[in-house]
């Protein structure tokens, strides 16, 4: 039998109730598919390539008796940028094959804010590696995109609301007063420009003008030029490396100002290999620093490192943790479901979403509030040192 969504549950009672009534399942011995939806071509690959990595990994690790995993990989990466339109028919698609039961990604909140509104209706869960706009899953925003229908989507990262304030306290640490802010328009990027703002300023601090520049901008001179008769001693700029961080970074020094300080948010934050903030940049990438909404310090940091250097040959990126544990939570959801008598996107949405539940992970012990946000309100924080992203410090906001 093929793995039926909710709606199909009740065609399928008698027969439920039957397998039950003989210790089996009504999926047993079928495919079961994880979908990863993620931006993985261009500039997204080097961000959100890790992220699909750390699932597969989880994936390939795990058996679950009397099925077989599959995975079905899509790309909504538009000209190597994450595209909200792609991703809204990336879900679709995933939502129309119905042995698909769950589904790490996406890795934008743009990109979230697209889907979420498909995989609720369709009932089929979501676990995010990366998504930290606040308004995905709180207040009447989130549920709004849920329209009233049950939480199907979580997320392993932290929210902007802590975010964009740890870079704002982090820059006022090193004597930043005078910062010029450009964001990429979007919702993570206009998100965490606006909490970094507000808690700069609400620290003394002076916000002396702010830009917006869409993604795909590549020519920031009359920006830099702008800010440069403003005398910034900092830089704040809220998006992803694909909207064009590095070359506004480049911008910068190439108008004389490249010793002037350089913050983001985890967009920036990928590695220094191939289209890479850092690979963009190039020298001009020095005196950047960047936070990441997730641990640094995981429970076996080399251990998972070796495991996932032995499958890729390379060091795990700043959301690989994240992404094999939005496959573990997604796995445990599963076996939940086989424990309990039958596999359905219902029973996996369910199971995902419970409240009560705490899941073993690679980065840490990891629940799910009633909006399907993290117990880990953990950032980390880094500064491009020799060329390589270098980790600074992680600040535990549940312990505020």
């Amino acid at each position: 039998m093929k793995v039926f969504n909710k709606k199909g549950f009740a065609a399928l009672a008698a027969a439920a109730l039957l397998a039950a009534a003989c210790g089996g399942s009504t999926t047993e011995g079928k495919t079961l598919t994880i979908g990863i939806s993620l931006p993985l071509s261009g500039s997204s690959l080097a961000s959100a390539g890790p992220a699909r990595d750390g699932a597969l990994l989880a994936i390939k690790e795990t058996t679950i008796e009397g099925y077989t995993l599959a995975t079905k990989i899509l790309d909504h990466a538009v000209d190597g940028v994450h595209n909200p339109a792609q991703a809204a028919t990336d879900v679709t698609t995933l939502v129309g094959d119905e042995t698909v039961v769950a589904v790490v990604g996406p890795f934008n909140s743009s990109s979230a804010k697209a889907q979420i509104p498909v995989s609720s209706e369709a009932g089929l869960a979501q676990c995010s590696p990366s998504n930290t706009n606040p308004d995905l899953t709180k207040g009447d925003a989130g549920a709004a995109l849920r329209g009233g229908r049950p939480v199907n989507y979580v997320r392993v990262a932290a929210t902007d609301d802590l975010q964009g304030p740890a870079v704002a306290v982090y820059a006022k640490s090193r004597g930043k007063s005078n910062v010029f802010i450009v964001d990429s328009t979007d919702t993570y990027g206009k998100g965490i420009a606006d909490s970094f703002a507000a808690e700069f300023t609400a620290g003394g601090g002076t916000v002396l003008g702010r830009e917006g520049a869409p993604a795909g901008t590549t020519d920031f001179t009359a920006i830099v030029t702008a800010a440069k008769a403003l005398s910034p001693d900092a830089f704040f700029y809220g998006g992803v490396t694909a909207d064009g961080a590095g070359l506004f970074r480049k911008a910068i020094e190439q108008a004389g100002l490249g010793d002037v300080e350089f913050y983001g948010g985890d967009g920036i934050q990928d590695g220094s290999g191939e289209g890479s903030y850092i690979a963009i940049a190039g020298a001009a990438a020095a005196k950047s620093f960047s936070s990441v909404a997730a641990i640094e310090n995981i429970p076996d940091k080399a251990g998972f490192a070796a495991k996932y250097e032995a499958e890729y040959g390379e060091a795990p990126g700043a959301y690989s943790a994240s992404g094999y544990a939005c496959a573990q939570v997604i796995l445990e959801a599963i076996k939940t479901a086989v424990a309990a008598g039958e596999v359905t996107r219902e029973s996996v949405r369910a199971a995902l979403t419970d409240t009560a539940t705490v899941y073993s992970t690679v980065l840490g012990d990891v629940s799910f509030d009633e909006n399907g946000d993290t117990s880990q309100k953990i950032i980390s924080l880094y500064e491009v040192v020799d060329g390589n992203w270098t980790f600074v410090e992680q600040i535990d906001y549940a312990n505020k």
